[in-house]
């Protein structure tokens, strides 16, 4: 597309982003009959998988019907690239047609990938450029790309970046201080990376004698990977720290980079929804909850042709909504991803995500913001400890701190948790995702 670069216009494709939800749901179905004959055409995987239940693209009449479709799952995933090397029969073109792919991490098993062909890969960058501009990023911001390029989903979003128009600096997972080093030779404006890093970058740079509000440039910055970005209590203390606007970005290594982001109103996160259909299900029921509630977020791809996912369920936990936005978008809204099916505490009983405990955590301006989740079993019984950093240079006596945090996370999560203070720095800092759960327990579902 050609891109307007005056600074003051508001939208990346205007009509697209402002049409009614009956417009948005009228292109999700007929997007959603020419993926499906795609996937039944091309990939053995799926034309299996259609016959055993019975059903094909012609018996999608309206949204709804993509209920009667089977789910697939990281496992199936691996399983069937395991099963038919390279990239497995889920595929739906040949490997010819394949210009990229990314992979996984594989921290779960193999790691599994994802390819694209170069018009998915156009599609994809296409969006990202959408999306930066919606968080404000223009062709007059200098842009640091510093997530890992090596296989990673998110390295080639900087080319979005590119797309919009900004000068894009590929600094990737660079040591802190080099990181430190590139956002003052060049004055970035804009930098991504993940909450936990965004937070430890500001207190090395403090501790260089650094001041990130002061005597560096950048004034948006990208996050993803984590929940904490769309915590508001996380967001506001990195946004204390830098002098900058936190954007919060979710992506899925399965489909692409990121799928969707905050706007300038930062009011949820506008989903990519010409790209991927979401649906938000009860995880034992299967079936949908109302908007606005939490649950397992189940994902169709739309358009992506090398490998389409249909009714992918990712484990994570999240909320929508549909409303439109202040800035004026109707695209439905991530409201934040709450956690993951295998990152949730079962304690006595009660559903406890690692982001609850953050919530209440970085809204005390006593405490670092630092903390650690000690899961325990004693007397047969569950135990949490909340391990946490007292400020520098903070009066207020340990036990006091501890009681007070204790009563503040109990009311919020109905669990009575044992509270450590800990001196600053204590805690071990994370580079890239930070590892917030040590569980002792020797079977957490019993």
């Amino acid at each position: 597309m050609t891109v307007d670069v005056a600074t003051e216009r508001r939208y990346w494709a205007p009509a697209l982003e402002t049409q009614s939800r009956a417009e948005w749901d009228a292109l999700k179905l007929s997007l959603l009959r020419t993926h499906l004959a795609h996937a039944q055409a091309g990939s053995p995987y799926y034309r299996a998988s259609f016959a055993a239940a019975g059903i094909g693209p012609d018996s999608l009449k309206s949204l709804d019907d993509l209920r009667r479709f089977p789910f697939i799952n990281k496992t199936i995933l691996r399983q069937r690239q395991e099963a038919v090397p390279l990239l497995g029969d889920i595929a739906a073109v040949p490997e010819s047609e394949v210009v990229y792919v990314s992979a996984s991490s594989g921290s779960t098993g193999v790691p599994t990938l994802s390819p694209f062909t170069a018009s998915d890969f156009d599609a994809w960058m296409d969006y990202e450029a959408r999306q930066f501009w919606s968080s404000g990023l223009r062709p007059t911001d200098r842009y640091c790309h510093s997530l890992n390029f090596s296989l990673f989903v998110g390295g080639p979003c900087v080319l979005g970046a590119q797309k919009l128009g900004a000068l894009s600096i590929h600094a990737g997972t660079v040591p802190s201080e080099r990181l430190l080093a590139i956002l003052k030779q060049f004055q970035a404006t804009a930098i991504w990376t993940t909450p936990s890093y965004a937070w430890y970058l500001g207190e090395t740079a403090q501790k260089q004698g650094i001041d990130p509000a002061r005597d560096l440039a950048v004034r948006r910055i990208f996050v993803a990977g984590e929940p904490g970005g769309s915590i508001p209590e996380t967001r506001a203390r990195i946004e204390t720290l830098w002098g900058a606007s936190v954007y919060d970005y979710y992506g899925l290594s399965d489909i692409f980079g990121s799928c969707a982001g905050m706007c300038e109103e930062k009011d949820g996160l506008h989903w990519a929804e010409d790209h991927i259909l979401a649906e938000v299900l009860d995880p034992a029921t299967g079936e949908p909850v109302r908007e606005g509630e939490r649950g397992e977020l189940v994902l169709t791809t739309l358009q992506k042709r090398a490998r389409p996912l249909i009714r992918f369920r990712t484990g994570d936990i999240v909320s929508f909504t549909s409303e439109p936005c202040r800035c004026g978008r109707t695209s439905q809204r991530l409201l934040g991803v709450h956690g993951r099916l295998d990152d949730m505490l079962i304690v006595r009983g009660v559903n406890l995500f690692p982001s609850d405990i953050e919530a209440v955590v970085r809204q005390d301006g006593d405490f670092t913001g630092e903390y650690r989740l000690v899961l325990d079993r004693e007397n047969h019984l569950d135990t949490v400890t909340i391990e946490v950093e007292r400020r520098w240079g903070c009066a207020v006596p340990h036990g006091d701190l501890a009681a007070r945090l204790t009563r503040r996370i109990k009311a919020v999560t109905g669990v009575g948790p044992k509270v450590a203070v800990l001196e600053a720095d204590v805690l071990p800092r994370a580079t890239h995702k930070a590892k917030r759960v040590e569980d002792r327990r020797g079977s957490v579902w019993v």
